[in-house]
């Protein structure tokens, strides 16, 4: 599967990015995984995927299930990505 980058580019859906990231922003390993499989299967649907949407449905979970790691994760955003 092909997801489309903010820049145009189309590159593979890897799911282990996810759970890469999940970590980094304090979530655990288990809770990571999981979240990377709910959000393949709804990304898998569509047809053009962006990583946009692939970061509204990754926050959407941690807001719901980890605190903590959603804040990780919106730290990082706005301090090396410039994104509020």
């Amino acid at each position: 599967m092909k997801i489309r980058k903010r820049n145009g580019k189309r590159e593979d859906f890897i799911r282990e990015k996810i759970v890469v990231s999940v970590l980094k922003a304090g979530g655990n390993i288990r809770r990571a995984r999981n979240i990377a499989r709910q959000v393949e299967r709804v990304v898998s649907r569509s047809s053009a995927a962006t990583t946009r949407q692939i970061r509204t449905e990754v926050l959407d979970r941690l807001r719901s299930r980890d605190a903590k790691a959603y804040r990780g994760w919106l730290a990082y955003d706005k301090q090396y990505k410039r994104r509020a």
